[in-house]
């Protein structure tokens, strides 16, 4: 099912002759040809700034197959991890820990597998980089933490488990048939929550808040990631634009309708949450689509996202507007919630300026705060639990694989021999850009949410990159050369 995609490994920066790419690619990629030769002047994009750093990225990698095992298991675990089936079959009940134990197996095999392929334990993008550098703040938080066991429990039952299967995700979704089976995984994931969302919220099945306080919130039928409404909502304000893209990238009316059906649906479910942070990552998503996706006809798509606005407000809960108007005034949320979070978010900001260096420790700025609230924003949780120097590597580890989407979307826009890439460099971007914003409002920097979605972008840009390596490489050559000094290239 999963066919063999070739990848790179960090290593060696010699540069090389590109490789003879296997006999299918040559339908819809670079000849293959073992004498033919992409020049710089057979590229035709080579003033993109990406070329090069994409090219240089890809040299720093060997192709190598392999690691179907290791899929297997970490497409197990993802399973267990979003679905938790010992919720729904009662002969499961006392298999809480299987997560943990399918985490460990995956580990072990992927652990021998990289060994025996590549001869180290991970390829080593800039966004394993940074992501080991989160994990050397955490640790360096601990001994000065008000509460070092707390800080090592929260470091080892939530942030270490997220970076090593981040880690497992880098190195073993090599190919699209592998990217594609994670992200549709997620996607079905997405539709039943969002259903049931729905259909809660319609039978006034409230699990959370009171009717006194006009207060009543939905939950997730999938308790662990899925429970609280707000982290639901960011959830599915980071799918729901994949689900849009896929549409537009996949030939076929029936997918087309599949696809924008569960955008349609997660969007419903995101209205029912009542969840503000994850109404702005919408409009921002939103705004964010019309501008990718409309580039040849502005003026249409504005007037379409007007109408679209129009009708969201017009089919939306009629107290969902005053829900919305505590984003602005904060005063008009008789809950409190809304000036309960402003007030966490500027204690936050305090602990960050007070403890510079190494926060107050992983977990532990309950400690800090009022009535044992957590932050309500993921950039000031890692600023005041880990420092200033660590919540900078964290922006970095969401902003660069943004950024390296980008150039993938300038080197796809207008060719419909890969429209597919395009659509889908758009559809990460937009899902990133989901969660900048969504997190805003929730302390969710050491959840799954991020680390998969990451992993994603790498994968995507992998798979990008192999495809296209002899064009990149002459865009990059062509770079180096107009970027020697007159003299040098005379005489060469």
């Amino acid at each position: 099912m999963f066919d063999y995609e070739p990848v790179f490994r960090s290593g060696s920066r010699r540069k090389r002759e590109p490789d003879p790419q296997p006999e299918e690619w040559s339908r819809s990629g670079p000849s293959s040809s073992d004498d033919q030769v992409v020049t710089p002047a057979a590229v035709t994009k080579q003033e993109e700034p990406g070329n090069f750093r994409l090219f240089t990225e890809a040299a720093n990698w060997i192709r190598r197959p392999g690691h179907t095992v290791s899929f297997w298991a970490l497409f197990l675990f993802t399973v267990i991890l979003y679905v938790r089936p010992y919720e729904f079959f009662p002969g499961l009940s006392s298999f809480t820990s299987m997560a943990f134990y399918t985490g460990v197996v995956t580990l072990a095999i992927y652990a021998i597998s990289q060994l025996m392929i590549e001869g180290n334990l991970t390829a080593r993008p800039r966004e394993i980089n940074l992501v080991l550098l989160l994990g050397v703040a955490a640790l360096l938080s601990m001994p000065l933490a008000v509460n070092p066991g707390e800080a090592w429990k929260t470091f080892n039952e939530f942030l270490l488990k997220a970076i090593l299967i981040f880690i497992v995700i880098v190195n073993v979704v090599r190919t699209k048939r592998r990217l594609y089976a994670l992200i549709v995984l997620a996607l079905v994931v997405s539709v039943y929550l969002s259903f049931y969302a729905v259909q809660d919220y319609q039978s006034g099945v409230f699990k959370v808040g009171n009717a006194i306080d006009n207060n009543l919130r939905i939950t997730g039928r999938i308790r662990g990631l899925f429970e609280n409404a707000n982290e639901l909502a960011l959830h599915l304000a980071t799918m729901a634009p994949i689900a849009v893209c896929l549409a537009f990238a996949k030939r076929g009316v029936l997918r087309k309708i599949l696809y924008l059906g569960a955008a349609l649906i997660m969007i419903g479910a995101i209205v029912v949450t009542f969840s503000r942070g994850g109404f702005l990552a919408l409009a921002a998503v939103s705004f964010f689509l019309v501008r990718k996706l409309g580039r040849d006809r502005r003026l249409s798509t504005t007037a379409g996202f007007v109408f679209a606005v129009v009708l969201f407000f017009a089919f939306a809960p009629g107290d969902y507007a005053g829900r919305l108007s505590t984003i602005f005034n904060t005063a008009s949320d008789i809950t409190g919630s809304a000036s309960q979070r402003n007030q966490v978010l500027k204690r936050s900001l305090l602990v960050t300026a007070r403890y510079p260096l190494f926060g107050v420790g992983v977990g532990n700025f309950h400690h800090k705060s009022f009535s044992e609230l957590g932050t309500h924003n993921a950039y000031t949780q890692v600023g005041s639990e880990m420092g200033v120097a660590a919540m900078i590597v964290y922006i970095m580890f969401l902003v660069y694989p943004y950024r390296r989407l980008t150039e993938v979307q300038k080197l796809t826009y207008g060719k419909k021999e890969e429209r597919t890439y395009y659509y889908l460099a758009v559809g990460l971007q937009a899902s990133l850009l989901a969660y900048m914003v969504a997190s805003f409002f929730a302390h969710v920097a050491y959840q799954w949410y991020i680390y998969y979605l990451v992993g994603y972008a790498i994968a995507f840009r992998r798979i990008y990159v192999s495809r296209n390596e002899p064009a990149l490489a002459g865009a990059a050559a062509a770079q180096t050369f107009s970027r020697e000094p007159a003299e040098v290239r005379a005489v060469g």
